[in-house]
């Protein structure tokens, strides 16, 4: 999908469809080529500039029992696929922290997830509604958590955004922001400031395509 602004407006696109546009890269990449891969998208869709390496980005995998999952660690990564940190969550690409639990709201879920810790150890996960924040009926066994923007908060694309601060006094607060980690709305404006290599959709397909 194309996104719903356009490419230098100072509005980011809904998370949602960032993830669908993530979700598609990501099943580009996972091609097995056994079966003819076709991709369809609008004429903007397919013309809309992606930074590069989207889908090498590495998505946060929580299963029940697993363990050696440091909860402050998940947060850091979280915050470099640029989720925003709330107190309390309640739209997508959102996630809270207290004590052991962590409330994350993935791009193209239907509900956020509440997943708890005992120690380093995933304890349960379950899908809490929105409304009222109570868990919803049901187990989930584990969660992928992908990029929730097009531009990665990475420790490389922050660095940048702090350089850069000083030189445009008009979006410096929005580069203070990106600085800290936080995602700042429109922020996707700043791709071809703040990353090496822009590409297509087309970049992504495998070769001989």
């Amino acid at each position: 999908p194309a996104w719903e602004t356009l490419p230098h407006e100072r509005l980011s696109p809904s998370p949602e469809t960032v993830g669908r546009r993530l979700d598609v890269l990501k099943r580009i990449a996972r091609w097995s080529g056994e079966t003819p891969l076709v991709v369809t998208a609008s004429v903007r869709g397919a013309l809309q500039p992606l930074a590069a390496g989207l889908a090498d980005a590495v998505e946060v995998h929580l299963a029940v029992g697993e363990r050696g999952h440091d909860l402050s660690d998940v947060s850091a990564r979280l915050v470099e696929l640029a989720y925003h940190r709330v107190d309390m969550v309640s739209r997508r690409g959102e996630f809270a922290v207290r004590g052991g639990i962590l409330d994350v709201f993935p791009p193209i879920a239907d509900h956020p997830f509440r997943i708890e810790f005992f120690g380093d150890e995933v304890d349960q996960i379950r899908a809490f509604s929105v409304a009222d924040q109570r868990s919803l009926p049901g187990e989930v066994a584990a969660v992928d958590l992908p990029a929730s923007r097009e531009l990665l908060l990475t420790q490389a694309v922050r660095e940048r955004a702090r350089q850069l601060k000083d030189e445009f006094p008009g979006i410096r607060g929005m580069l203070e922001k990106m600085a800290e980690g936080i995602p700042a709305e429109g922020m996707e404006s700043l791709i071809p400031a703040l990353v090496d290599d822009i590409v297509t959709v087309v970049d992504y397909l495998p070769e001989d395509s």
